[in-house]
């Protein structure tokens, strides 16, 4: 409970002060009367205290009340976060004119922007990328990458396995987005589903429809899946049946073989420790467990690589930080997880591939960062050790 608070406090705070900063420079920029202040108070008020509203409509039952408010209440976030950087940006352009001015006493009044020309700027902006950012969000691509290695045996001609990560499945990415996902998965045709976490999302009550889509995939030697952080905030219990009533089978410190040749490990996520449900001990004596001889992928939520472990995997496969699914928050997962897309190769012959999700969290756009579907291709190659 104490770090719920704690959550919802820091939560609101910043979106607050982005709703304050929003605020005023509609009130510096245009004439608003008493009237429309009002109005504009409510109106971000309301959509401050949003994702709570929406809560608790679907807690209620009130499902299509959730849907229309959550629709609203994420675009808005998007549009309020583009705004407010676009909005930033142009502040600091303003401060480095009126320095250059001051250091330089030059006119440059002919390239100064007023508080109306910087809000119409930063308005148009916010806008067009939130339109642009909601079709970015349906344009789900296939990212394809070849693993080589001579732990694959000369008579697999390859190996598919795809990934997925993020999905974030409930009010927001629905049955339309599931489907255009999994038919990305069956075009690729695995030979392996993996799901890198949070399959779900906080606000899913009702998720049969999706373990049903989800469990006619076909894969020849299975399907895997681990926990996210959002599989601990829907509730771990719930969470768990969705994933194994879609028809994966959980890995939660713990691993299986496949097929002689290959190790498939998985990890809990690290927001699991809160709730006191991770199963996982170190990740060294958990790979150590595994023979070096055969290939071992490693699936594990957050894009972190524990440094003692490397040597001991083959290839981490990871999502959580969605490139920052709208920049420039890209920018501060990048600071967060340096690692924070693509394939990354390690020492010791380990790599690391970061998936940007194929779903999304929030506000239901992406700008700069798409929703993928991975193909991860593991074919022999010889190669004297």
């Amino acid at each position: 409970m104490g770090r719920l608070i704690i959550f919802l406090f820091v939560f609101f705070s910043l979106y607050g002060g982005l709703h304050l900063y929003g605020f005023l420079k509609v009130r510096q920029a245009l004439e608003i009367g008493p009237g429309l202040t009002v109005v504009l108070v409510i109106f971000m008020a309301t959509m401050v205290f949003a994702p709570v509203l929406v809560r608790i409509s679907e807690r209620h039952g009130f499902e299509l009340v959730a849907r229309f408010m959550a629709y609203i209440g994420y675009t808005w976030m998007g549009l309020l976060f583009i705004f407010a950087s676009v909005s930033f940006a142009l502040d600091i352009y303003r401060l480095l004119l009126h320095i250059g001015r001051f250091i330089l006493h030059t006119d440059l009044s002919g390239i100064t922007l007023s508080s109306q020309h910087s809000f119409i700027i930063a308005f148009l902006f916010s806008v067009a990328i939130t339109v642009y950012g909601t079709f970015e969000a349906l344009g789900i691509r296939t990212e394809h990458i070849t693993i080589k290695s001579d732990k694959i045996p000369e008579i697999v001609d390859r190996l598919r396995i795809v990934q997925i990560s993020d999905v974030h499945l409930g009010l927001i990415v629905g049955n339309k987005r599931l489907e255009r996902i999994i038919n990305r998965i069956k075009a690729a045709n695995p030979d392996i589903l993996v799901s890198t976490g949070d399959l779900v999302d906080g606000q899913m009550d009702d998720p049969s429809s999706f373990a049903n889509m989800l469990r006619k995939i076909a894969a020849k030697h299975g399907k895997f899946a681990i926990t996210g952080n959002h599989e601990f905030y829907a509730g771990q219990a719930r969470s768990l049946d969705f994933i194994e009533k879609a028809g994966f089978a959980i890995l939660r410190g713990e691993g299986v073989n496949v097929s002689g040749w290959l190790n498939i490990v998985g990890v809990d996520d690290a927001v699991g420790k809160h709730y006191g449900v991770v199963r996982n001990g170190s990740e060294k004596e958990l790979l150590s467990r595994f023979s070096r001889e055969k290939f071992t992928l490693l699936l594990k939520h957050r894009p972190l690589v524990d440094e003692d472990a490397i040597g001991l995997f083959d290839l981490q496969l990871s999502g959580h930080a969605h490139k920052g699914q709208i920049f420039p928050f890209s920018i501060i997962t990048k600071l967060s997880y340096p690692n924070h897309a693509g394939l990354l190769k390690l020492e010791k012959n380990s790599r690391l591939y970061v998936s940007r999700g194929s779903g999304t969290w929030g506000p239901p756009i992406r700008f700069l960062s798409p929703p993928e579907v991975t193909l991860i291709e593991l074919v022999h190659e010889e190669t004297t050790r």
